[in-house]
């Protein structure tokens, strides 16, 4: 479930109107150089707003301040705030395949791409959700998503990522009992055999719908006595095999997956502070309740209690409030 609560009730020329009016105050504190955290009450303002509008009501407000001050809210955002802050409100602001696409190519452009990052989105998302991905990062960087994947890319990591990019999966729950054992079979000699770069190891896990991959690891499991990702061990060196790890875990369980990408965040904001932010404005509307209930079992303490302690002023007050209630 989501934890977002949007307002029932919205006009989106007056919520254009009063986000204006937020930047109009702030450059007037710029004006006067009173600039000390948490003066005024713009941010407050956006937040208020933002942070209570569901993706196809920011999209009106987006539209609404288009047609009145002809620029993007976006950029008006980028070119008001800084820091934490302004990437999570803007990254919020985006529709949700606008802002995959933008999250998968700064994912990219790091010295190291982020491999993760892409997996995590291509794992999480269904193919209706990840072709609209394609089609936005295409809009936006006019290049095809494969082609930035498989340049920016190498080896088996390079061979893995476009293939799990690549597949339009069926999304149904039903699955096949008899592929899930033949299957089941196939992973587990590669396994034994350590082929974990077999060209059957990377079709099983890029082609198959979730349902039928989590069938097929469930079987691996009462058959062998061990999970499959027990089975991907190597030296923490191997990029190929901690990207097929991170495959399997997004696909078999994301929200347990997420979940531990939220705690290890917390646990090291100066270097995981985009993975923090990431996931809950990723996940406000689709499944952060259920994460959230994970992360509370796994940790003895709620998000909220952490988010509370470690973060600080208008980034915490918009993570709190995607957030939702306890």
């Amino acid at each position: 479930m989501e934890s977002l609560i949007a307002a029932k009730d919205f006009s989106p020329i007056e919520d254009a109107e009063t986000i204006k009016n937020a930047c109009k105050a702030r450059l007037t504190r710029q004006t006067l150089f009173l600039l000390c955290a948490g003066f005024g009450t713009d941010e407050t303002a956006l937040i208020s707003i933002l942070a209570n509008r569901n993706e196809a009501q920011r999209k009106l407000v987006r539209l609404a301040y288009k047609e009145i001050h002809h620029q993007d809210l976006i950029e008006q955002l980028k070119s008001e705030l800084s820091g934490n802050f302004e990437r999570a409100i803007s990254h919020w602001t985006m529709d949700a395949a606008e802002r995959d696409a933008t999250l998968i190519n700064e994912a990219l452009k790091k010295a190291t791409p982020d491999y993760k990052v892409i997996i995590e989105i291509a794992c999480t998302r269904n193919s209706e959700e990840l072709l609209a991905i394609k089609r936005s990062y295409q809009s936006l960087y006019k290049h095809c998503l494969e082609e930035d994947v498989a340049s920016q890319t190498i080896g088996d990591v390079r061979k893995l990522l476009v293939a799990v990019i690549s597949t339009y999966k069926y999304d149904g729950e039903e699955f096949d009992e008899n592929v899930a054992h033949s299957e089941a079979n196939i992973l587990h000699q590669l396994i034994e055999k350590k082929a974990f770069n077999d060209d059957e190891m990377i079709r099983i896990l890029s082609t198959r719908s979730k349902k039928q991959l989590c069938a097929t690891f469930n079987i691996i499991t009462d058959l062998f006595g061990t999970t499959i990702n027990k089975g991907l061990s190597a030296t923490p060196s191997d990029e190929y095999i901690g990207v097929l790890r991170t495959t399997v875990r997004c696909i078999n369980d994301s929200q347990r997956y997420l979940a531990k990408v939220i705690s290890h965040a917390l646990g090291d904001l100066v270097n995981e502070e985009q993975a923090l932010t990431r996931v809950i404005v990723t996940r406000a509307e689709k499944d952060l309740k259920e994460i959230k209930d994970v992360f509370a079992k796994r940790n003895n303490a709620t998000i909220h209690e952490i988010v509370d302690r470690k973060t600080w002023g208008n980034y915490k007050a918009f993570l709190l409030a995607l957030l939702g209630k306890e």
